[in-house]
């Protein structure tokens, strides 16, 4: 487990600084201690009150981490006074560091004093890896007036004059376009587009502004190039990736306040766990009737698929199901296909239908009807309800109507919803539950029962 170190202040409404730092580096799989120099009265609306903390108090954290913990890179950010400055920059030497030079909160309140910007631009600039300012911190740094993109090229370039070895002068208020000046003697192997004539040459790495909250996206986006660049990533690959990393942060911002929303570093992680777990579920239920021969006298004859959802699905796409379809082969039930997301789109439409009025039925399995496997539905005590597809109004998708139909007129959620078919139309019973080895069980049970 890398490890590594951020010095920033505390946001007590957790959606920036030392906050944003600890879950970006938990997101990319690094241990984060941290080093904080201030407390904040803050939350999504602005900053109401800083109280610095004493400098001997940030140097005792600093030391009883490097005492202990091997720390492969840092993250620093926010340092409002000029004696932190001064101390974080004695104890930090020898360990490669982002610098953020933060000066206000996304939300409103100021973070730095003038003061603290000489200092830090004395003593912390010419030693960082990579400097991140906005393009409001790259003016108050070079005093050059930021308009365009060739603006920000040269104020990045005259932050790398200064000592660092890259600096980025991010997008937010550029179109989404981050410019990049990487010293020619730093580890870069990438292709520029131009060439500053001060030894550094320029990236500009393009984006889009997206919606979503942006509070804790500089905070978030220099931790996360400090995380990439511990892992051995060049600069420019560190800062891509961050770039990635932030951008779906910001699009996955949830609101907890009346203000600016925070990112969110860990959606990716939690939407990639999801899509794990729904394969790994219909897999183990396509095992389930697989391994139970009575199984296979439910099948129909355009053959069954299994299907279950990611939490707040919408789309097919978010539905994981057998590639093909699952058929009857000799006296067993086969698997035609590999599970994977939008391979079915009836059972998604009909798990889709049903999760609008219970998100947590999410899985559904479709068997053939008959009066016998209606009647041992029943016998197993499932609740049961049903359509009838003359009664489908046009242009509508059968699943979509009928799921909705059955439910409103059952007044609630069903575990199995059946139809007669109709012209060109087989017969279908369709089971429901909260996942698909559930759905799987309940099926069992059906056949076992009939």
């Amino acid at each position: 487990m890398q490890c590594v170190l951020t010095i920033a202040g505390s946001d007590s409404g957790g959606g920036a600084g030392v906050q944003a730092d600890l879950k970006t580096f938990a997101a990319l799989g690094m241990h984060g201690t941290a080093a904080i120099t201030a407390i904040t009265a803050q939350n999504t609306l602005g900053v109401q009150a800083v109280h610095d903390l004493p400098d001997g108090v940030v140097i005792d954290q600093i030391r009883a981490i490097l005492s202990d913990i091997e720390i492969v890179y840092a993250k620093i950010g926010m340092l409002s006074s000029e004696k932190i400055v001064h101390a974080v920059a004695r104890e930090i030497k020898g360990i490669p560091f982002v610098l953020d030079p933060v000066m206000s909160a996304e939300a409103g309140g100021a973070l730095l004093t003038g003061d603290a910007l000489g200092a830090l631009v004395l003593e912390l600039i010419p030693i960082a890896t990579v400097v991140t300012p906005n393009v409001f911190e790259a003016e108050a740094i070079t005093g050059i007036t930021i308009e365009n993109i060739e603006d920000a090229e040269r104020a990045a370039a005259a932050i790398t004059d200064l000592g660092c070895k890259a600096a980025v002068v991010t997008g937010g208020h550029l179109n989404g376009t981050d410019v990049l000046s990487v010293a020619q003697d730093a580890d870069s192997d990438a292709d520029t587009d131009t060439n500053s004539g001060s030894g550094s040459d320029q990236i500009r790495m393009t984006g889009d502004l997206i919606e979503g909250g942006t509070h804790g996206a500089g905070c978030t986006y220099s931790a996360a190039i400090a995380a990439f660049l511990a892992k051995g990533f060049p600069i420019p690959d560190a800062c891509a990736a961050a770039k990635d990393f932030v951008t779906e942060a910001i699009a996955n911002s949830s609101r907890v306040g009346a203000g600016v929303a925070p990112v969110n570093q860990i959606a990716a992680t939690l939407r990639n766990a999801a899509r794990y777990r729904a394969i790994a579920d219909v897999s183990d239920a396509v095992r389930m009737v697989e391994d139970c021969e009575s199984f296979a006298s439910l099948i129909p004859e355009v053959g069954c698929n299994i299907g279950t959802a990611t939490s707040g699905a919408r789309s097919v796409e978010d539905i994981a199901a057998v590639g093909s379809r699952i058929v009857r082969h000799k006296t067993r039930a086969k698997a035609v296909g590999c599970v994977e997301f939008g391979a079915s789109s009836h059972i998604a439409r009909l798990i889709l239908a049903v999760m609008r009025f219970d998100p947590a039925i999410a899985s559904a399995l479709n068997v053939k009807c008959s009066e016998d496997i209606i009647s041992a539905c029943k016998d197993c005590g499932y609740t049961v309800a049903s359509f009838d597809r003359k009664d489908e109004p046009k242009l509508h998708k059968t699943m979509d109507w009928g799921a909705t139909h059955a439910i409103e007129e059952a007044g609630c959620v069903p575990q199995v919803i059946w139809d007669k078919g109709g012209v060109g139309k087989e017969a279908m019973v369709r089971i429901l539950g909260r996942s698909a080895v559930e759905v799987a069980g309940y099926a069992i049970q059906v056949a076992e029962c009939g």
